[in-house]
């Protein structure tokens, strides 16, 4: 019917398989995956993805080729294999449909011809005298008769390594209309699924004939198969497949044609959106276009089964484009059938960048006028807030998935509402001159000046666990620095977040900049988020040390601004005063132990063992409930030790710390370079020569000589409010308030200057004279 070339007489004539590795039987005890779910309605969201048990992947001309088209791009064939092989030892069916035989016996048959013609011309010439040599034109029919055999020996060699089976199947359009061949067809895919084997479909190009007129993609039931888009289309409805991912030579689909100056990638693609689309060009190979895979990706669609069209052909995403796919990661464009109520979050970055712009050309009264709003509510609606965080603390608490430090962090009180309003009073009260300050001004030559100005960053991302505070401090601060803002909060505080993005908003709405704040809401991956470098200008994580090493290894051409560890130090020399060593270190881990400015190690000078000192502090602690961790030297002083620390770079966040002993306070320093994460540290002593010296030697953000590292905030530091605390060593460092959000641009002054006119030759000569600026100086 279908398939030629069996390898062993006991097969089927209508699939050849190799026969060099073990077939074994599937069945669904055995797989990790549930049944497979009843089939008539697709995925609506990516995330959903994950669910996919039946795969097609579908390798356009474009993927399998090399750039010559002549051959194949082997690398990049044996990654999809590699992928291919990943999923179906999961458990899933996975299927290919796959170009190829064309370019293999294009090679193929390109040596034969010019080796008999050499061969020719040597019997009549002799092989000193060989003239150039032609190649006819090859004809597709013979090329794909000449690669078909070839390119399933590559393939079955290639999956042989994986231990997995493979079968050849090829069809023609007859196969799907005569409906006793469609049922042969849909026996055999079956039979070779149940026996863990791969099937590896192509349209059978030696004998095809031409497509049927008029007869493309006319209903479910209708699609001629003229191109592997519509044979990998068809091949999924009939098999009721969950997923097709249909690999191509680019991105994904555009909104116009790729390369053009506003081609932009459509992330989801609905049903009625094609009136949108304007189609390029086909690929380099091929028979097919990308209108012709968007048709046939809505009649698969319109069969139940979900579509992604993606590159296959990138270097650096090639080797695992499938399993980003399946993973549900934002690769290609998704198809759906389910239209989200609100803004996709390109669409939310681009309203929040829209807006942006006119929030920093307000006048900066305004900035404050919305800053000292947002104040007022956060007063007003203060039960309204507190109902809200109250549900989010119930589901946290009922849940059980949320450690208790999270779950304090979650927590907001009237207390808090009051001090975050205090904060946003004083941000809005000294941020009046921040958008346009003059820094510099330089007289460059006569008539010509030149000013350095602070501008906004653009579109800042700031993605924040728990502490629903983090919203209103952050807002304000992008308020009042100019800046557009894209908010993506923990699940677990949601209802707070929607409340408090509403607040924000109805303060922005008085001078008509609402959407300069947004708040995604979507389904969406933090590591999708950190992949919108053409539309995200900073990122500033807000959490756990996790999820700042997780955005930070994500993010790709986005700056990150933050911290991954709040490991912080108390160093207690010997000279230090009893009440104060005691009063820092129980504040510094004991008045919030889930913040990242909590002590986190305790660093006791050797002279202090077994001296009042150290057991004021050592009593302290046990009535204050902390959890002591024994460093390596600490408990070896000690007969009965605590429990012997396993890292002293544990950030423990919780009412626990390390205690490890020093020779004095140069070992102090060398331990906090060693083991903390440069955010806050402090030394307790009454020499200052000493103290001196600590400050200036330890290279951390924040360095405190007789004071709590609590101390270490934006707001305690007169800023107002910050995003976070960067331990980076640059831009911005320690609390980053409204000037760490701030950068610069230079504007020069001119009538009609030229730089010809500054030659030997020329009449102008360079100045450079410094300018005075007044404080609080404008452009």
């Amino acid at each position: 019917m279908f398939a030629r070339l069996a390898l062993s007489s006991r097969l089927p004539s209508t699939i050849r398989h190799s026969n060099v590795c073990p077939v074994p039987i599937r069945t669904f005890s055995q797989t990790k995956f549930p049944l497979p779910r009843p089939h008539g309605k697709s995925f609506a969201h990516r995330s959903e993805l994950k669910q996919a048990k039946r795969i097609v992947v579908k390798l356009g001309s474009a993927v399998v080729t090399r750039g010559d088209e002549c051959g194949l791009a082997l690398g990049r064939l044996a990654s999809i294999v590699e992928q291919v092989s990943m999923l179906q030892n999961q458990g899933r069916e996975m299927m290919i449909v796959t170009s190829g035989a064309v370019a293999f016996g294009k090679q193929r048959l390109r040596h034969e011809i010019l080796l008999s013609q050499s061969v020719r011309q040597a019997l009549h010439s002799g092989q000193n005298q060989l003239k150039d040599m032609s190649i006819p034109v090859l004809e597709a029919r013979a090329c794909a008769a000449a690669g078909q055999s070839g390119l399933m020996a590559l393939y079955e060699a290639m999956f042989t390594q994986y231990s997995i089976c493979t079968a050849q199947i090829l069809v023609t359009n007859l196969d799907f209309h005569d409906e006793q061949k469609r049922r042969n067809l849909n026996s055999t895919l079956h039979e070779l699924l149940r026996m863990n084997i791969v099937p590896i479909i192509n349209t059978n190009d030696a004998v095809v004939p031409p497509p049927v007129p008029n007869s493309d993609l006319q209903g479910v039931n209708v699609i001629s198969i003229k191109d592997n888009d519509s044979l990998a289309a068809r091949l999924a409805v009939e098999m009721k497949v969950d997923l097709l991912v249909a690999l191509s030579d680019v991105e994904g689909l555009y909104d116009s044609p790729p390369g053009t100056d506003d081609a932009k990638l459509i992330d989801i693609f609905y049903p009625g959106d094609q009136q949108s689309i304007t189609y390029g060009t086909k690929s380099r190979v091929g028979i097919g276009g990308m209108e012709a895979k968007v048709k046939a990706a809505l009649w698969a669609l319109q069969g139940g089964t979900s579509v992604v069209i993606a590159n296959g052909t990138h270097p650096k995403v090639t080797g695992h484009v499938i399993t980003d796919i399946v993973e549900g990661k934002k690769v290609g464009t998704f198809f759906s059938e389910v239209k989200p109520a609100g803004p996709t979050v390109e669409q939310q970055t681009e309203m929040a960048r829209h807006a942006g712009r006119t929030l920093a050309s307000l006048h900066p009264e305004q900035r404050a006028e919305i800053i000292c709003c947002l104040a007022e509510l956060l007063t007003e609606k203060k039960d309204e807030i507190l109902s809200a965080n109250k549900k989010d603390m119930e589901i946290a608490t009922v849940t059980g998935r949320f450690s208790q430090p999270l779950i304090n962090r979650l927590s907001l009180s009237s207390s808090k509402l009051n001090s975050l309003a205090i904060g946003l009073r004083q941000l809005a009260a000294s941020s009046r001159d921040s958008v346009g300050r003059v820094l510099r001004r330089t007289r460059v030559a006569n008539n010509l000046e030149l000013e350095q100005i602070t501008v906004p960053i653009g579109v800042l991302l700031v993605i924040f666990e728990s502490r629903p505070d983090c919203l209103p401090q952050v807002s304000a601060l992008a308020i009042a620095s100019g800046n557009a803002l894209l908010l993506k909060g923990g699940k677990e505080a949601s209802y707070t977040n929607k409340i408090l993005h509403q607040l924000t908003q109805e303060a922005l709405s008085i001078h008509g900049v609402a959407d300069a704040i947004q708040l995604v809401s979507t389904r969406e991956e933090v590591e999708d988020l950190c992949r919108l470098d053409k539309l995200i200008d900073l990122i500033i994580p807000r959490g756990s040390s996790q999820l700042v090493r997780d955005i930070q290894r994500a993010a790709k051409g986005i700056p990150v601004l933050g911290h991954s560890e709040g490991v912080c130090h108390v160093y207690v020399d010997n000279e230090a005063s009893i009440d104060k060593a005691i009063d820092v270190v129980k504040d510094s881990k004991c008045d919030y132990p889930a913040a990242c400015n909590a002590m986190e190690t305790l660093l006791i000078h050797r002279d202090l063992l077994r001296t009042p000192v150290f057991d004021q502090i050592i009593d302290m602690l046990r009535a204050e409930h902390v959890k002591i961790h024994a460093g390596p030297r600490f408990a070896s002083y000690l007969t009965f030790s605590p429990n012997e620390v396993k890292s002293l770079r544990t950030e423990y966040g919780d009412l626990e710390c390390c205690i490890e002993v020093v020779d004095g306070m140069q070992e102090a320093v060398d331990h906090i370079h060693k083991y903390g994460s440069s955010h806050t540290d402090v030394i307790v002593t009454e020499n200052e020569e000493t103290a001196e010296q600590f400050l200036q030697q330890v290279d951390s953000a924040c360095v405190f000589w007789n004071s709590s590292s609590r101390f270490a905030d934006g707001y305690r530091f007169g800023l107002g409010a910050e995003v976070g605390i960067s331990t980076a060593r640059i831009h911005a460092r320690g609390p980053v308030g409204l000037e760490g959000l701030l950068t610069t641009k230079w504007v020069l002054r001119g009538e009609g200057h030229t730089v010809a006119e500054f030659s030997e030759q020329g009449s102008m000569k360079y100045l450079h004279e410094n300018i005075p600026v007044p404080q609080g100086s404008l452009a």
